[in-house]
């Protein structure tokens, strides 16, 4: 007869929470200037996709 185990067993790994992007702080959008005119003056900003994690919001090299 095998001896009883007197401990509970070890919990599995747990998952990592995501490592967040920190270019976009984890929302996947990042700001980008809007140029006009010939002297390519800025007269505001828009919304434009993260290109380092690509709209996910976390980091791709975590």
């Amino acid at each position: 007869m095998a001896p009883r185990r007197t401990t509970a067993k070890p919990p599995k790994n747990a998952p990592t929470a995501p490592v967040v992007c920190s270019p976009c702080d984890g929302s996947g959008m990042v700001a980008a200037t809007v140029r006009v005119g010939r002297k390519r003056r800025p007269v505001g900003q828009q919304d434009g996709i993260c290109l380092n994690c690509l709209g996910s919001g976390t980091d791709p090299n975590a």
